[in-house]
């Protein structure tokens, strides 16, 4: 029976800890308090007229940086084998699709992001190729 009595207690304590912190929640939403939310990830650096694709996700890890002077426009673009890219940023002026294969074969997944200032923090693929195109 005390088993059962220190079993009761506790899963009453536990629920009234539960509701009080819940109603304390409540509380400040109805008091116009701003639910606290995960900063957004801050903007990996990329320079103007370049494409920088990141390892990791945020724009974190090693970043690959590309100029419109070192890429043919219109042509696909593989990564080096065996890498890939989690996050990217588009400041060329003009469209860059990525592709999840690095022959920029349509069959995989791949997007296309505007050139004009475009960041992505986490890419819904791996990235292995790109293609920089005329506008």
């Amino acid at each position: 029976m005390r088993s059962t009595t220190d079993l009761t207690t506790t899963v009453t304590t536990a629920l009234t800890t539960t509701a009080l912190t819940v109603g304390a929640l409540a509380a400040g939403l109805l008091a116009g308090a701003a639910p606290v939310a995960a900063a957004p990830p801050r903007l990996g650096p990329c320079d103007a007229g370049q494409l920088c694709l990141w390892v990791k996700e945020d724009f974190r890890g090693a970043k690959r940086t590309h100029e419109l002077a070192d890429v043919d426009v219109d042509s696909c673009v593989p990564l080096p084998a065996g890498t890939t890219a989690a996050a990217l940023a588009n400041r060329t002026g003009r469209p860059v699709t990525t592709y999840q294969s690095a022959e920029c074969a349509e069959t995989g997944e791949f997007e296309t992001y505007p050139g004009g200032g475009t960041w992505v923090p986490q890419s819904s693929y791996q990235v292995r190729a790109f293609k920089v195109w005329e506008s």
